[in-house]
């Protein structure tokens, strides 16, 4: 019998919200929203205390202030990708309008929230960021060994598969 050595996804179990934003009276009632719906939240008031925080390789999403003191949550959402940050990003701000809403979602934010945030907004949000993330986690696994088993073939099998 063949041992799986590729663990699989859990669901959305262990799945961790992470929030940046400056206000500390945000980050405390999404933080609470959002553990009251079972998930593990990470909160941030600084883009580079996230950079450098350990980010499990679970179902993830990042909620993003775009106003930050001194920083750009825009501006970081361009390089994220280039900070190893690849879990969906869902922008929110109190200060938003058509231009930076399009400019978030042009960037790759699958959702853009306006504060006062209504909580099932937040929540709905989250729970399709959670399962987008869930879904890209799965098929990395899948791919991953896929070559694994592809690559302990011999030459005459790899041959006859193409």
């Amino acid at each position: 019998m063949e041992k799986n050595i590729f663990p699989a996804v859990a669901s959305t179990d262990g799945a961790i919200v992470y929030v940046i934003d400056d206000d500390a009276s945000m980050l405390s009632a999404l933080s609470s929203l959002l553990r009251s719906c079972g998930y593990s939240v990470r909160t941030f008031e600084r883009i580079r205390d996230f950079i450098s925080a350990e980010k499990p390789g679970v179902p993830s999403c990042l909620l993003l202030d775009v106003r930050l003191q001194g920083e750009s949550g825009l501006t970081f959402q361009l390089s994220a990708r280039r900070h190893q940050v690849d879990m969906p990003i869902i922008v929110m701000t109190a200060h938003g309008d058509i231009e930076m809403s399009v400019q978030a979602m042009k960037a790759g934010a699958i959702d853009f929230l306006t504060k006062p945030v209504r909580e099932q907004r937040v929540i709905d949000a989250v729970s399709s960021a959670i399962g987008r993330h869930a879904e890209q986690l799965e098929k990395s696994l899948t791919r991953v060994s896929l070559m694994a088993r592809y690559d302990t073939l011999t030459v005459r099998e790899r041959e006859v598969i193409w």
